[in-house]
């Protein structure tokens, strides 16, 4: 089955064992916009995955 940024960043959550809450406040951004990566509602600016990437 295809993934998309949405399946890969809880992917990643889940591995790190993050909540959305620790995810967010780790790259500085309010944890709703982590719940709407994560169902592929929205897509992260260049910056912000960028952070993501460093964690």
């Amino acid at each position: 089955m295809p993934t998309n940024f949405g399946d890969n960043l809880k992917r990643f959550r889940v591995e790190k064992n993050f909540s959305q809450q620790e995810l967010a406040d780790a790259i500085g951004i309010h944890s709703t916009h982590v719940s709407r990566y994560e169902r592929n509602l929205a897509l992260p600016s260049i910056e912000i995955a960028k952070k993501w990437l460093k964690l």
